[in-house]
């Protein structure tokens, strides 16, 4: 793909995007007058790439406006086969995730023990309410530390950032031999107990 078509792909995405307020389209265009939706123009790679600490860059420059950021989040999907895109009513485009596209850098809680909610809030100011559609999991990784995520949206979830991660061990209770923490109803274990 040449630059100018990159160019023209992402500038035609913002203004796709603010002119029909990044309505969630599934990456189809507006139905026709029969109906029927016809799908996206795939654009190729966008030489976007979001960093394992959530810094979007594009074109290896970090993406200074936070405006700009949100707005192309807002139409982050993922595939099945774990791409990410892109997708606006009309077009739609790879993008590079290091990680995942989120961070949870914080959270809050309210009650205790089977009431307990854990609201996170992201790196770009989302806030997720951890429950049975919003699930907490954690991955070890190959060098045996913790890996902690947690769904924003369908497919696309937030790495639990250490220092959130370090506030929920400290308020988990164990559940067998498991140790973990409730929201919204639900048990979410984080290792196992001691």
């Amino acid at each position: 793909m040449t630059e100018e078509r990159m160019q023209t792909g992402l500038e035609s995405l913002a203004a796709a995007g603010l002119a029909r307020g990044v309505p969630p389209s599934g990456g189809a265009r507006e139905p026709s007058p029969g109906g029927a939706r016809e799908p996206a123009e795939i654009c190729g790679d966008f030489d976007l790439r979001i960093a394992r600490d959530g810094t979007w860059f594009y074109r290896g420059s970090p993406i200074g406006r936070a405006a700009l950021v949100k707005l192309f989040a807002g139409v982050l999907r993922r595939e099945a086969d774990g791409s990410y895109w892109l997708v606006t009513p009309v077009e739609k485009g790879r993008v590079t995730v290091d990680d995942t596209p989120f961070v949870a850098v914080d959270f809050d809680r309210t009650g205790e023990g089977r009431a307990q909610r854990i609201v996170f809030r992201t790196n770009l100011d989302e806030t997720v309410e951890a429950g049975p559609d919003r699930p907490i999991r954690v991955e070890t990784r190959a060098d045996g530390e913790p890996a902690p995520y947690v769904l924003v949206r369908p497919g696309l979830e937030a790495r639990i950032a250490r220092a959130a991660f370090y506030r929920l061990v400290e308020i988990a209770e164990p559940d067998g031999e498991r140790l973990g923490v409730w929201s919204g109803g639900t048990f979410f274990a984080l290792g196992h107990a001691a």
